[in-house]
């Protein structure tokens, strides 16, 4: 069996193009480094405005200002809870929850107590999840998993039926923070899980972490299309959350104009 010929330029570039199009609203745009300013998030919420994103996702901190920057745009505002490292008290974390709802936000990722998880705890993890379900009413709720820590197959399910069951409205690969970030096996698992949730409402995956090329974020599409469906994917069951792969994708758009 013959390997396929590569495409000529101007039709590998009309490729690119088409999932760069069909990426960026699907994108989380973030900026979740330790070292972000005020300037910084003034600089997303331009771009996010400028490509038509999903959402960007900031430190609790500057939701207010990227609420302010991003209104009328029908851009979203996510930010983090327990991150990253999944350790902090449930009050804390509703307390935090419900401050930032105050100043605005319209996404929670909060991330799964998933060393409670590995210890044989699943209790813990999940009263975290109801916990900050109850604290957001009806906005979205999307539970990091932390992956690449959980590591075992058979722990990544646990956790994704373990969210999905206490109220997740998206189940997320990973905070960008660890070793190991997403990775197509454990989406593969992840969607698996929200294939077979079988709740009354739609449920989404968000991978996140690692993500730089066009041709990552099409790994993922193509995963998503093969598992769903191929009208399954749309903002509100698909998330990539992402810095550096914006730059890219948008490169990727103009170069076929």
């Amino acid at each position: 069996m013959t390997a396929s010929a590569p495409l000529p330029p101007q039709d590998a570039a009309r490729v690119r193009a088409d999932l760069a199009r069909r990426a960026l609203p699907l994108l989380d745009l973030t900026d979740l480094s330790d070292a972000c300013t005020t300037a910084a998030v003034e600089d997303l919420c331009e771009k996010a405005r400028a490509s038509g994103v999903a959402a960007v996702c900031v430190w609790t901190r500057f939701v207010a200002d990227s609420v302010r920057g991003l209104r009328g745009s029908g851009v979203r505002v996510a930010t983090v809870v327990n991150f990253p490292e999944g350790r902090e008290a449930v009050e804390r974390t509703v307390a935090e929850t419900r401050a930032t709802l105050a100043d605005g936000a319209d996404e929670i990722d909060l991330v799964l107590p998933y060393r409670a998880l590995i210890r044989g705890d699943a209790e813990s993890a999940r009263t975290m999840v109801e916990a900050v379900r109850a604290a957001c009413g009806g906005q979205l709720l999307k539970v990091i998993l932390e992956t690449g820590e959980l590591e075992d197959p058979g722990l990544i399910a646990q956790a994704s039926r373990l969210s999905l069951e206490a109220g997740a409205d998206f189940i997320k690969t990973s905070t960008g923070k660890t070793a190991v970030s997403a990775t197509l096996p454990a989406a593969e698992i992840m969607l698996e899980a929200i294939r077979t949730h079988g709740g009354d409402r739609p449920v989404g995956l968000k991978v996140s972490g690692g993500l730089r090329r066009v041709e990552d974020a099409a790994a993922y599409l193509a995963l998503a299309d093969r598992m769903m469906g191929a009208d399954w994917v749309s903002p509100n069951t698909f998330r990539i959350g992402a810095s550096a792969l914006h730059a890219e994708l948008v490169r990727a758009e103009e170069a076929a104009r």
